[in-house]
C-alpha cells in the first residue's frame, strides 16, 4: 500500500453512544504532541491501562481497534457485529465493546469509549506507516471541545475555555462546515480546467491525499489528462483503485491551491458507501498539513490559518513503488572502542588503541508491496516482495519509511540505485524519477 496516498476510512452503521464523551481534567486546555507521518496525524492513547498509537481521523464515526501488536488490552462486553465501506467485496466481521476508559495525553480522558475491534489482520497498517499503530479515533475526539492542530510544532491542543480559544484563533479565517454522520464538511470551488465549481467535501484527516473526487457523481465528469490507473489505497471492503491526475485551482475559503494531485476512486470502490447526499469527495491532510487548523464541531466552525508549509509543491510517489515494512531484525553494528596501551608505561606514555566491539540493534526490514505498471521502477525490472538493502548507497536499515518516501518523491530526474534481494541473489537496479501526470493546460 502506498503510504503517500494511503486512505482509511470507517463507515458504521450504528448510532452514537451520548455518553461516550471525552473530558478536559484540566483547567483552560491540554496540549498532545503526535507523530506526523505521510500527512497522518498519529497520537498516544492509553485504553483500560494499555498504552497504544492511534490514527486520528476526522473522516471516521467511531473509535476502533484493529492491532494490538502484542499489547495486553482488556476489553469486556463484546457483542458481534458487521462493518462496511469503500473497496469492492463484501463487509467484514467485528466486535463492540463498550465503557471503556480512553486518555489521550495526561487530561483528556474518555470513561465510557465505545470500542469497535476489527479481527482481520489485512487492515494492520503498521508495515505501511513504519511504526506500530492500533486503531483510529475520529468523531468523539472532535465533538464536545474546540481542538486545534499546529502541524509545525506538531502539537494538538484541546480548549476547555472559550475566552482562551477565541482569542488564538482571533487571526484566522473562519469557514462553516457541517456535521453529518458524524463527520465534518465544507464547501470548497474545484476547477478542473477553467471553471471552477463549488463542491461538498468530507475534511478527511485520514486521508494522506490532497483532493479525492467521486467521478460517478460528478455530472459530465471529464477526467484531465494524462492521468494514470492506480491503487489508490484500501478500504473495508478490499483494495480500492481508480485514476490519478492534477486539476488547475482548488480554492478553499480565500485560499488557492495550483495545480494540486487529485485521486479519483472508480464507481466499483465506493458502490457500498452510504455517501452523504451531495458529496463530491473529500479535503485530505496534503491540503490541511498546510495550515493550523482548528475544529469547533459545536459551533459548526473551522478556522485556517497558513503555515510555512503553504507554498511547498504537490509531490507525487515518481517510482511506483509502494513499501512495507516486515518487522525488526537484528543487526550487528560495529562500534570503534578506544583501549589503552599500557607496554609503554616505562616511559610515561599511554597510547590510545582502537578495538572494534559488536553492537547488536534492532532495525526495520522494508520490502516491496506493489509496483505500478509502467512505472520507472517497473521498467527496470523491481518485483513485488524484492526486499531493500540500500538506497543510493544507504542501506535501508537505518532508513525510516518517511524518509524512504520522501526520496522517491524528491525531485523529478533524480537517479535511485535500488539494491535488492530476490530470493538468494542480490542486485542493483537503477531508474529515474518520472512525474507521470505534469499538469497541462487545456485549451
Amino acid at each position: 500500500m502506498k503510504l503517500k496516498y494511503f486512505f482509511w476510512i470507517l463507515f458504521l452503521s450504528i448510532f452514537t453512544n451520548a455518553q461516550n464523551s471525552f473530558e478536559i481534567q484540566s483547567e483552560k486546555k491540554t496540549v498532545i504532541p503526535f507523530k506526523f507521518i505521510n500527512n497522518l496525524i498519529f497520537i498516544p492513547v492509553n485504553i483500560n491501562g494499555a498504552n497504544l498509537t492511534f490514527l486520528l481521523d476526522t473522516g471516521v464515526a467511531e473509535t476502533s481497534i484493529f492491532s494490538l501488536e502484542n499489547q495486553d488490552l482488556k476489553l469486556d462486553n463484546l457483542e458481534k457485529i458487521r462493518f462496511s465501506g469503500l473497496g469492492g467485496t463484501k463487509s467484514i466481521d467485528g466486535f463492540r465493546s463498550d465503557n471503556n476508559i480512553a486518555r489521550v495525553g495526561k487530561d483528556y480522558v474518555n470513561y465510557t469509549l465505545t470500542l469497535f475491534i476489527i479481527v482481520d489482520q489485512e487492515f494492520n497498517i503498521s508495515a505501511h506507516v513504519g511504526i506500530p499503530v492500533n486503531g483510529i479515533i475520529g468523531y468523539h475526539f472532535f465533538k464536545d471541545h474546540p481542538v486545534l492542530i499546529d502541524y509545525s510544532s506538531k502539537k494538538i491542543t484541546i480548549y476547555n475555555d472559550e475566552e482562551l480559544f477565541k482569542k488564538k484563533i482571533k487571526k484566522f479565517d473562519e469557514l462553516p462546515i457541517s456535521i453529518e454522520k458524524s463527520k465534518p464538511y465544507i464547501l470548497a470551488d474545484v476547477e478542473m480546467t477553467n471553471e471552477r465549481k463549488s463542491s461538498k467535501l468530507l475534511i478527511d484527516l485520514g486521508n494522506s491525499d490532497p483532493i479525492w473526487l467521486f467521478p460517478a457523481l460528478i455530472k459530465d465528469f471529464v477526467y484531465n489528462r494524462p492521468n494514470i490507473d492506480d491503487f489508490l489505497g484500501r478500504g473495508f471492503n478490499g483494495d480500492i483503485y481508480g485514476k490519478r491526475s492534477r486539476i488547475h485551482n482548488f480554492y478553499l475559503g480565500r485560499f488557492q491551491f495550483e495545480k494540486p494531485l487529485t485521486a479519483m476512486p472508480d464507481e466499483y470502490s465506493i458502490q457500498h458507501v452510504n455517501l452523504v447526499e451531495g458529496r463530491k469527495g473529500s479535503i485530505g491532510g496534503d491540503i490541511l498539513r498546510r495550515f493550523t487548523v482548528a475544529f469547533d464541531y459545536p459551533s459548526k466552525k473551522m478556522y485556517l490559518r497558513k503555515n510555512r508549509n503553504f507554498d511547498d509543491p504537490f509531490h507525487f510517489n515518481m517510482s511506483g513503488l509502494d513499501f512495507r515494512q516486515d518487522g525488526l531484525e537484528w543487526t550487528k553494528d560495529i562500534v570503534n572502542l578506544p583501549t589503552k596501551n599500557r607496554d609503554n608505561a616505562s616511559s610515561g606514555v599511554e597510547i590510545l588503541n582502537n578495538s572494534l566491539q559488536y553492537n547488536f540493534v534492532l532495525k526495520p526490514i522494508f520490502s516491496i508491496a506493489g509496483v505500478r505498471k509502467d512505472s520507472p521502477a517497473h521498467k527496470a525490472g523491481i518485483k513485488k516482495d524484492d526486499k531493500l538493502i540500500s538506497i543510493n548507497g544507504k542501506k535501508t536499515a537505518d532508513m525510516t519509511m518517511e524518509q524512504i518516501m520522501e526520496l522517491m518523491k524528491s525531485a523529478e530526474g533524480k537517479t535511485i540505485n535500488m539494491m535488492i534481494q530476490r530470493k538468494a541473489q542480490e542486485m542493483t537496479l537503477s531508474f529515474t524519477l518520472e512525474d507521470p501526470i505534469p499538469y497541462q493546460e487545456h485549451e
